[in-house]
């Protein structure tokens, strides 16, 4: 299987995973994020134990990238701290800015989400990869110091 099949293959898994977008009963943090270029709008809903995210998961509509981010995103958040959340917050959006170099530290640290890497040569659909990094980044500044 070559690279673009397999980014192919797990943009379209990951968009449609349905243990992901759902609601959660009770979460301690909801956000909305939107982006306004393309109309996609999500939830994300946290539910913390202390500092560390117990669960996460979205709602909304969004196009296959950005769901894709989404799930990839909650799947690595979920049992970390919210600080360990941040870095990895910070870590996506660099790789998906160029700032970040994409080596062994980084595929180590966002696992699947790295085949996102190349959403930064589209111009257009960075603002679907980073929304749900974005609206986590705008739970940890507004709930945490």
């Amino acid at each position: 299987m070559d690279l673009k099949s397999l980014y192919t293959d797990m943009l379209l898994q990951e968009s449609n995973n349905k243990a992901n977008m759902r609601d959660l009963e009770d979460p301690t943090y909801k956000e909305l994020g939107h982006n306004p270029s393309c109309g996609d709008e999500i939830t994300l809903q946290l539910e913390m134990d202390g500092e560390i995210i117990k669960d996460a998961s979205f709602v909304g509509v969004g196009c296959a990238i950005s769901r894709a981010s989404t799930s990839m995103m909650i799947d690595l958040i979920k049992g970390k701290n919210i600080h360990e959340a941040k870095v990895l917050t910070e870590k996506f959006i660099g790789m998906i800015k160029k700032e970040v170099p994409v080596d062994d530290d980084l595929i180590d640290a966002l696992g699947d989400a790295v085949v996102l890497e190349n959403v930064s040569n589209m111009p257009a659909r960075v603002k679907c990869a980073v929304l749900a990094w974005h609206t986590l980044g705008n739970i940890i500044d507004k709930n945490y110091k």
